[in-house]
């Protein structure tokens, strides 16, 4: 269901941390481990429904921190009956939020197959699953386009609900991706330009599941449903680089 009654998107305008707000909650991924008490991990493949080609574990070889950076690696190598291996890294039961600003520094993989995502999961999603839980991509991109891409997943209608749009730009480079959530709108922007908006004020086309908790995802995925499966060897190992993610509240 789509519908353009309550969202609205804007182009290149100024974002920044809100007046008012300060520091709650950051990883600067320092040192040379991955903080246990900030993040926990998804096992396994089959991708959640998506079809996903990869088994996501916990090793170090596909998730270390060094030289300031989160580095999550996939790798061509065959494991538990897959073809691939990455991770998929949450804050779920660690770290979960309802509204803020966020700012995270990142510089995402490229290749055919190629998935990398920085998204957020509703903290309820073990009682009443997915879309009611509602998420939130931050920016996600596929294969070798230049472009990155913001969507909503939610449930109204009786069914799954989307609001999705992308931007130009080349996601293999380093990018400051933000956004701006609090009870009257969902604002997603790159390098201090704002590129997507959805309107969730008093509930709006049944988007009460933006005004509860979230926690935060790191993923690549390889293959699935969006990029498809066919996979460019030679783009592996992908690596998306995470030098920060911070949070910040009224």
């Amino acid at each position: 269901m789509k519908s353009v009654l309550f969202l609205t998107l804007f182009i290149a305008i100024y974002t920044a941390v809100p007046q008012g707000y300060k520091l709650v909650w950051s990883d600067e991924f320092e040192g040379n481990s991955i903080d246990g008490s900030k993040w926990v991990y998804d096992l396994g493949g089959g991708g959640w429904g998506n079809n996903e080609l990869e088994c996501y574990t916990n090793r170090g070889q596909n998730s270390y921190v060094a030289d300031g950076m989160l580095h999550i690696k996939a790798i061509k190598e065959s494991y538990e009956g897959k073809d691939y291996t990455s991770a998929r890294m949450k804050t779920k039961g660690k770290f979960e939020f309802q509204y803020g600003y966020v700012e995270a520094r990142i510089k995402l993989p490229r290749g055919n197959g190629v998935w990398p995502a920085f998204w957020m999961l509703g903290q309820n999603i073990d009682s009443v699953n997915w879309p009611s839980c509602g998420e939130i991509d931050i920016v996600e991109a596929v294969n070798t386009e230049n472009k990155i891409y913001a969507t909503c997943h939610w449930f109204a209608g009786g069914g799954h609900a989307d609001y999705g749009t992308n931007t130009n730009t080349d996601a293999g480079q380093f990018h400051v991706y933000t956004l701006l959530w609090n009870n009257e709108i969902i604002r997603v922007g790159i390098d201090g330009g704002q590129h997507y908006e959805m309107k969730i004020k008093d509930n709006v086309g049944e988007t009460g599941a933006f005004h509860k908790k979230f926690f935060f995802l790191l993923n690549v995925a390889i293959g699935g449903n969006w990029p498809g499966f066919n996979v460019d060897p030679n783009a592996l190992p992908a690596e998306m680089l995470v030098d920060y993610i911070r949070v910040y509240q009224p």
